[in-house]
C-alpha cells in the first residue's frame, strides 16, 4: 500500500467492522455550555482491549496471508498497541511477540500477558525498542506491525472517524490526540473524504509536543524526554503519519498536565465515563480555548479508557 485512501479506510471497515465495537456517541448539555460548541463524543473507551488501538491491530492482523501469520506477528509498545496486537493475534490464532520496557506499567504489560501476548522486556529508550523488535523479527520470522507507521493500521484507525460522521451529522470540526499520528492521519483522511470543508484538530501534551513542533516547522522534530501523564502520546511522529498529518490537519494546541487532569475528572463526573489521560487531551484543547471552535458542531474522539485505578492520575 502505498498512498493511503479512502478505499483502504473503507476496506479496513468491511474487514473489522463485524469484530469489533461500534461505539457510542456521548453528549453533555452541560459540557457544551462550558466550551461554547456542541460536542459529540465518540467513546473508543468503550472498545475492544479499551481503545482504539484494537481497530488498526485488527486491521493488520487479518490482513496478512496465510503464510505470514503463520510466523505471528511483533511490536514494541508499551501500552494499548501492545494489548491490542496481542488480541488481534489471539483472534486469528498466532503468536505476538511484544516488546515492552522494563519501565512499562505492570498494569500494562498483564493486559498484553492475559491476551496471550509474548512480552519481551527492553530498556526504556525508542532505539532499545526498535533494536530488540528488530531481533525478535530475525528470530521468529513474525511481521512486525508498528504501532502506528503503518498503511493498514493507520486504515483500521481511520474506522473509527467513519463511525463518527454516520453518528452525528453536520460536523464543523473533529478533533483528536496526536502521539506517533495513527489515529490523526486515519482521522483525517476520512474526514476530509466523506466532508471536504470539516475542520481537523488536534490536542498534544506539552511535554510531548514533537507533533506540534513539526507541525509548525514543517520537518519532523523530536523531544529528547518527553514527560506527560498522557503516557499513550510519548511516541514522536511517524514518518507515513506526519505528511498526512501536514497535509490534512489544520492546528495542534497543546495542553499542560494540570489541563488533562482537570479534563479527565470533568469527563468522568459529568458524562460518568472512565478515560485515561491520553483519551482526554483534545478535550482538553477545546476546553481550554485553544481551539477556536465557538459555537460549532465538533465531535472528540476519546481514543481509550485503560487506567491502573491504583494510582490517582490528578494526584500531583
Amino acid at each position: 500500500m502505498s498512498a493511503i485512501t479512502i478505499d483502504h479506510i473503507l476496506e479496513a471497515r468491511e474487514r473489522i467492522g463485524s469484530r469489533i465495537h461500534r461505539t457510542p456517541v456521548l453528549t453533555s448539555q452541560r459540557l457544551n455550555e462550558l466550551s461554547g460548541a456542541s460536542l459529540f463524543f465518540k467513546c473508543e473507551n468503550f472498545q475492544k482491549t479499551g481503545a482504539f488501538k484494537a481497530r488498526g491491530a485488527l486491521n493488520a492482523v487479518l490482513s496478512l496471508s496465510q503464510a505470514e501469520s503463520a510466523r505471528g506477528v511483533a511490536t514494541h509498545s508499551s501500552g494499548n498497541h501492545a494489548a491490542a496486537l496481542a488480541w488481534a493475534a489471539a483472534f486469528r490464532g498466532i503468536p505476538a511477540y511484544v516488546v515492552m520496557p522494563r519501565t512499562a506499567n505492570p498494569f500494562k504489560r498483564a493486559a498484553v500477558e492475559r491476551y496471550g501476548g509474548k512480552v519481551i522486556l527492553c530498556e526504556p529508550t525508542h532505539a532499545a525498542r526498535e533494536a530488540e523488535a528488530e531481533k525478535v523479527v530475525a528470530r521468529t520470522g513474525a511481521t512486525l506491525i508498528h504501532p502506528f507507521d503503518d498503511p493498514r493500521v493507520i486504515a483500521g484507525q481511520g474506522t473509527a472517524a467513519l463511525e463518527l460522521f454516520e453518528q452525528a451529522s453536520g460536523l464543523d470540526a473533529v478533533v483528536c490526540p496526536v502521539g506517533g499520528g495513527g489515529l490523526l492521519a486515519g482521522t483525517a483522511i476520512a474526514a476530509k473524504a466523506v466532508r471536504p470543508s470539516i475542520r481537523v484538530l488536534a490536542g498534544e501534551p506539552e511535554g510531548a509536543d514533537d507533533a506540534s513542533r513539526s507541525f509548525s516547522a514543517g520537518v519532523r522534530q523530536a523531544v529528547e524526554a518527553p514527560a506527560s501523564i498522557a503516557d499513550g502520546l510519548l511516541a514522536t511522529v511517524g514518518r507515513l503519519t506526519f505528511p498526512i498529518i501536514l497535509g490534512e490537519v489544520e492546528a495542534i494546541a497543546t495542553v499542560s498536565d494540570e489541563e488533562i487532569r482537570a479534563a479527565m475528572r470533568r469527563v468522568i463526573e459529568i458524562l460518568k465515563v472512565v478515560v485515561e489521560p491520553s483519551a482526554v487531551v483534545g478535550y482538553a484543547a477545546v476546553a481550554g480555548g485553544k481551539l477556536r471552535l465557538e459555537g460549532a458542531r465538533v465531535g472528540i474522539v476519546f481514543s481509550g479508557g485503560n487506567i491502573d485505578l491504583a494510582s490517582t492520575p490528578w494526584a500531583g
